[in-house]
């Protein structure tokens, strides 16, 4: 029987703060005896030493179509270590709150993120994201209210939408956890 607690990171990067409810779902979940997970946000631990760590999870929010700079940049200083490390990325966007754009192999976001990288996660997943019009600034509000009624979804600058599958996120916890 092994008595090693198992160090477990998630590391994010978020727009509006949907992603940080996500991360903090999945660590909630993650964490028991055996499991003790670490929550940072990537804008304040871009230099992190990521070795002591058994497992990372890197999730990222989408704005405009692009995943942060930031994500790539880790990612890239951080590739060696990612690729002898149990991991997963996973990206959260409001396009896949459409059922056929809601994989890791029909998201367009994430495909084209993956194309722009060369470290090769070893679990991939998206998760739907949410709008708060009321939050956004004016500029956002206006930008996504237009992209919004370009892809038929919800135009109201007064509605807060969740679109995120939190079975989904559950399934995942457990997956990352059991791993």
């Amino acid at each position: 029987m092994n008595n090693k607690i198992e160090k477990i990171l998630i590391i994010y990067s978020t727009t509006d703060g949907h992603t940080i409810e996500i991360c903090q779902h999945i660590q909630k979940l993650m964490t028991d005896t055996d499991h003790q997970v670490t929550m940072l946000n990537l804008i304040d631990n871009l230099n992190l030493e990521i070795n002591s760590y058994d497992k990372i999870i890197i999730g990222a929010s989408i704005r405009y179509g692009k995943h942060a700079p930031i994500v790539t940049e880790f990612i890239n200083k951080n590739e060696n270590i990612l690729n002898k490390k149990l991991n997963s990325f996973f990206s959260v966007n409001v396009v896949a709150r459409k059922s056929e754009k809601n994989t890791p192999e029909t998201n367009p976001y994430l495909l084209k993120f993956l194309k722009s990288i060369t470290w090769k996660p070893k679990h991939l997943v998206v998760f739907a994201g949410k709008i708060d019009y009321p939050r956004y600034t004016f500029f956002d509000r206006q930008m996504i209210r237009l992209i919004m009624w370009m892809t038929k979804g919800p135009t109201d600058k007064n509605a807060v939408i969740e679109f995120t599958d939190w079975q989904r996120v559950d399934e995942f916890a457990l997956l990352m956890r059991n791993m």
